[in-house]
């Protein structure tokens, strides 16, 4: 029967566990490479922006300062772009994904475009010198458009035209934009750049200069996002904790695996080996395994190994009973024979008849041995079949078998029958050996009664025989036990009887009275087919 046991996580959760985190362990190493990468960019971004706001505010100032109030100046924003301006704070959030946006084509040059105005122009050479110097330290590329898209301010290309541009184009029409573009470089790519978009490109904003829902110009800003390979070389300090981190990881999986599969598997290699030498412990030593199929291993192999050392302990008793039941009579055969032997001329021919009968009886003790050793050797290998068999016409035909057998008869009291999980063969194996017992044990009647019990079949079989004392009650099931030797008896009757209903799932017990003049009295279990 299998034992219980408690709740044990299975072997394919284990493994789909370890495999889930070596899968996830790159991806998510991946994602962490994918969101820092843009984190840099959008940091890249807000930079621009920050610029971006304090020199439209300086243009703006001048431009007021020049006289833009007292003359036409600039173009109207497009009346959406204005719902989301409030009264005081207008902040521009980075909007830039790189594993989303789409990367495109480098710049290029602008074209020649109309004369920006005099004023544009005017404001522009003023802050061409603090752009420059700004330059040096932003390290950004930085431009102011006039309304007409035309640079009137930067460090090269004043006069030309970039309003049709995509973001030229959009913050002309007083929206903020921003877009990533390729980078051409004259060096050659960083080793490992392909596994980043982030290497070969720039980032640009173009942010409107708006006064009272005119727009003034464009600032026009961009560049180069901090390479992440750089970076990370830049920051080795904490991506080496992260490795290591990593690897702390990874060896807490390996040491998972190890704990949950590799150790009890060693314990049960351990208890094999100890089983092997002869350590009969190594059966009763728990496997301690909370793996399923390794605990379910595990009790298949107790189950195993004691059911290997019964049967090796039975065998063991088995030859030891066999050799000293052969030893009785072939001693007898071999001492009547020597003594024939040594007096074949001058002995009596009554004791040699004597002797030559003893010969015979001890011969034909070791043929019955023999015969009953082998109907033994059959019930304890017996094949179980899904054979079926009235009860009630086995029961009918071994008291035919019986009636009128010198003096001995078969009574049937049964008030129920049914179909057993048993071949005819094997039913009738049983109780011709309960006729035989009660036969040697000068038994003239043996009563068979059966009746329906927790779904099967209890037979008792009661004869009026010398019963079974106290002493030997504890003792009948033993192979070879028999007080009935010297009449033919070989101990083996009630042996075979249990070889067979053990493999049948049954059962027999003897019902002891303490009136041994009532006989011998057993009851026999059989499972009833459904």
């Amino acid at each position: 029967m299998r034992r219980k046991t408690n709740a044990r996580i299975r072997l394919r959760t284990i493994l789909l566990i370890v495999n889930l985190m070596v899968f996830l362990l790159p991806l998510a190493g991946i994602m962490f490479f994918r969101v820092y990468e843009n984190a840099l960019v959008q940091q890249t971004e807000n930079e621009l922006i920050s610029q971006a706001a304090v020199i439209s505010a300086m243009y703006k100032a001048q431009i007021l300062e020049k006289g833009a109030s007292s003359q036409p100046h600039g173009i109207p924003a497009d009346a959406q772009s204005m719902v989301s301006i409030d009264t005081y704070y207008t902040p521009i959030p980075p909007k830039l994904d790189l594993s989303k946006a789409d990367i495109l084509p480098s710049r290029g040059d602008g074209k020649e475009g109309i004369i920006a105005s005099s004023l544009s122009r005017e404001v522009g050479e003023l802050l061409t010198p603090v752009i420059l110097d700004a330059q040096k330290i932003t390290l950004s590329g930085i431009k102011i458009l006039d309304y007409n898209g035309v640079v009137v301010s930067g460090r090269n290309e004043v006069g030309t035209d970039f309003s049709d541009l995509f973001e030229v184009r959009q913050a002309l029409a007083g929206y903020y934009s921003s877009v990533i573009r390729e980078r051409i470089s004259d060096s050659p790519p960083p080793a490992l750049a392909s596994i980043s978009r982030g290497t070969g490109i720039r980032v640009f904003i173009a942010m409107p200069i708006l006064h009272e829902g005119n727009v003034w110009g464009v600032v026009y800003l961009s560049r180069t996002p901090q390479n992440i390979l750089k970076h990370m070389y830049a920051e080795k300090g904490k991506f080496i904790f992260v490795g290591f981190a990593l690897i702390c990881i990874t060896m807490l999986i390996a040491l998972f695996t190890s704990f949950m599969i590799s150790r009890p598997i060693k314990r049960l290699i351990e208890r094999t080996e100890r089983f092997s030498k002869g350590d009969k412990d190594a059966l009763r030593s728990s496997s301690g395994a909370d793996v399923e199929e390794i605990a379910l291993l595990s009790d298949s192999f107790e189950r195993m190994a004691l059911s290997l050392n019964n049967r090796a302990e039975y065998i063991r008793d088995f030859a030891m009973h066999v050799s000293h039941e052969f030893k009785t009579p072939i001693t007898a055969i071999q001492g009547s024979a020597e003594l024939l032997l040594d007096h074949l001329n001058d002995m009596e021919e009554e004791k040699k008849r004597k002797f030559l009968n003893n010969i015979i009886s001890d011969s034909n003790r070791l043929k019955r041995l023999v015969r009953r050793l082998l109907e033994l050797a059959r019930a304890d290998n017996i094949i179980v079949s899904n054979e079926v068999c009235d009860s009630a016409m086995v029961f009918e035909g071994i008291r035919r078998k019986y009636q009128g057998h010198e003096g001995f008869d078969v009574v049937l009291l049964c008030n129920e029958t049914a179909n057993v999980c048993m071949s005819e063969e094997n039913l009738e194996t049983i109780l011709i050996n309960f006729c035989d017992n009660a036969y040697q044990n000068n038994a003239t009647v043996l009563e068979v009664d059966a009746h329906i019990q927790d779904d099967a079949l209890n037979v008792v079989l009661k004869d009026n025989g010398q019963g079974i004392s106290e002493a030997n009650a504890s003792k009948i099931f033993n192979p070879f036990f028999t007080t009935r030797r010297q009449e033919g008896g070989t101990g083996i009757g009630l042996g075979i009887i249990s070889s067979i209903l053990d493999a049948h799932d049954g059962t027999v017990t003897l019902l002891q009275n303490k009136d041994n003049a009532c006989g011998a009295c057993f009851r026999v279990v059989l499972p009833i087919s459904s």
